[in-house]
């Protein structure tokens, strides 16, 4: 993985852009630190975005009824692949170029896999990559009493700065991104059943579609689901074709809690770690189309990559 370092630390004195982690306690400490900074960015004339899970959304919302310009977006349902907000976030920035956009995205919170953490947690430190040299602040709330002590000591390493106890500090845990990201390239575990295996080389994606297809066929996917399986798993492979060394291994199965999924490995590298989290250009050379639309189509996507390879295991639930 080749490495993405910001010129300084988002939120030094030399970079535009800010990214806090909030830590809190409770819901009225969020309501009130929350909607004070949406509040700030209101009376000073720049566009927001509130992007957090639906039961601090609803409470937000309540409190904040004089904010009718705010935009508003559960993040458990547009994040609930980590690997989609990104583009979200950069997206809503675009739309105010030439202003300050001021966002609170809440990534992870309480019930939410340690699978999808994981990715949540390698968004967090690209965020710092891809907003750097940028005029925008995004506020990442972090629940104090809800959420793993692992957690709160991630946000410290992915945030350069912290906002607790009313006070904002300088975090001395902060890291680069591509330490984070390489920190988060843990072995994946193995399925619990043998899955269904299949090589694939240069000539073979129509007959990897079809397998995928018939496949698919025996699982809980509604028809719709399916296709969008189908699509995703030719995106990843063609992909890997593509960059990965001209052949791979696709394995396919059924989680324990019916999750289905879709694994491929080659021997290719991930030479931009913001490939597939940012929405690429119509007519852009560099590429990046596939996974991004594997990450819009997938409820979780993980990305493992190595000094041997490149594992990108897809997760698409029946519901």
């Amino acid at each position: 993985m080749t490495t993405t370092t910001a010129s300084a630390p988002s939120g030094s004195d030399t970079d535009p852009f800010v990214h806090p982690a909030l830590f809190y306690r409770d819901v009225d400490e969020y309501v009130r630190e929350v909607g004070g900074f949406v509040r700030a960015a209101l009376r000073a004339g720049e566009p927001v975005l509130v992007a957090v899970p639906g039961p601090r959304l609803a409470a937000l919302r309540r409190s904040l009824t004089e904010a009718p310009d705010v935009t508003w977006a559960d993040m458990t349902d547009v994040g609930r692949n980590p690997g989609r907000i990104l583009s979200m976030l950069r997206d809503f920035a675009d739309r105010h170029a030439g202003r300050a956009a001021h966002i609170v995205g809440e990534p992870i919170w309480a019930g939410r896999s340690r699978a999808e953490i994981l990715e949540a947690t390698r968004h967090e430190a690209l965020i710092n990559a891809a907003f750097a040299g940028r005029r925008a602040t995004i506020l990442c709330p972090y629940d104090t009493e809800g959420l793993p002590a692992r957690v709160l000591s991630d946000a410290r390493r992915t945030h350069p700065v912290v906002d607790e106890d009313g006070r904002r500090t300088v975090s001395a845990a902060y890291r680069d991104p591509s330490v984070v990201c390489a920190d988060c390239d843990l072995p994946l575990p193995e399925p619990a059943h043998a899955p269904e295996s299949v090589a694939y080389a240069a000539g073979d994606l129509a007959e990897v579609r079809d397998r995928v297809a018939a496949w698919a066929s025996g699982t809980a996917l509604t028809p719709a689901r399916r296709v969008d399986f189908v699509l995703a798993v030719n995106e990843a492979t063609a992909n890997s074709l593509a960059h990965g060394g001209g052949s791979g291994t696709l394995r396919l199965w059924t989680s324990e809690h019916g999750t289905v999924v879709a694994e491929i490995r080659d021997r290719g590298r991930l030479d931009d770690p913001l490939a597939g989290r940012r929405r690429p250009a119509l007519a852009s050379a560099t590429g990046g189309r596939g996974l991004w639309v594997v990450h819009q189509l997938c409820d979780l996507v993980e990305i493992r990559a190595t000094g041997t390879g490149l594992t990108l295991r897809l997760h698409m639930t029946p519901s």
